[in-house]
């Protein structure tokens, strides 16, 4: 089944990724943390779905998202931060495997953050505390709503940047043993997201610590 979402909102989060607003459709159902794959209504992009994180209350009366553009890319999301009041997407059933199991450690690198955002969203409504943050990214202006998470009391949020060698940030790549020095304890539950190469990566080094597979929630490829 698909649904048509009509935008209600967009305005900007970073110098790259945007927050849109859509109305929601009845029947339009998740959990923090899944995703949709969604298409622009328009002759020429119908075919072209992407999956992109709902970021929103599921219980809203709205449908969030935070998206990040990528202009060089010629593709969905370069048009997407064209969009305007009124336009239209075309969005699937909503699925996914990151969705909420209690308190843990979130990995994520650059837009990887976006199921999280429901997530530690659910978790701030509920008075659940001891989550941990762990945001890669290149420099300090792509690091998507840091001032939430600032804010946020139930999560201790560490920003590493790679590519900005002024910033007051943890410098250079989230790895092995960054990972030992910023976590005293693994035996925890632990949300891994971010592109391809960061999560094989994250899944990899977690296994060398003896983190058990039933403990890493990861994205299933869908």
């Amino acid at each position: 089944m698909t649904y048509t979402l009509t935008l209600q909102s967009i305005s900007p989060v970073t110098h790259d990724s945007w927050h849109l607003i859509f109305d929601k459709p009845a029947g339009f159902e998740f959990v923090p943390g899944q995703a949709t794959h969604m298409a622009l209504d328009k002759d020429g992009w119908r075919e072209e779905d992407r999956p992109f994180t709902m970021t929103s209350d599921p219980d809203a009366q709205v449908v969030e998202f935070v998206i990040k553009s990528y202009p060089d890319h010629d593709g969905v999301t370069e048009q997407i931060a064209k969009m305007k009041v009124g336009d239209k997407v075309i969005a699937e059933e909503p699925a996914g495997a990151i969705t909420d199991h209690g308190a843990g450690v979130f990995l994520a690198a650059g837009a990887g953050i976006t199921p999280f955002i429901a997530i530690l969203d659910k978790h701030a409504r509920e008075d659940i505390s001891g989550d941990r943050l762990l945001f890669a990214n290149k420099t300090d202006a792509d690091i998507i709503l840091k001032d939430k998470w600032d804010a946020m009391d139930c999560v201790q949020s560490t920003y590493i940047i790679s590519d900005q060698p002024d910033t007051e940030h943890e410098k250079g790549k989230l790895d092995k043993k960054m990972l030992q020095d910023l976590l005293r304890d693994l035996d925890t539950t632990f949300y891994i997201c971010g592109p391809g190469a960061f999560v094989d990566a994250m899944r990899d080094v977690l296994t060398e610590l003896s983190v058990p597979k039933s403990q890493m929630i990861i994205e299933n490829g869908w």
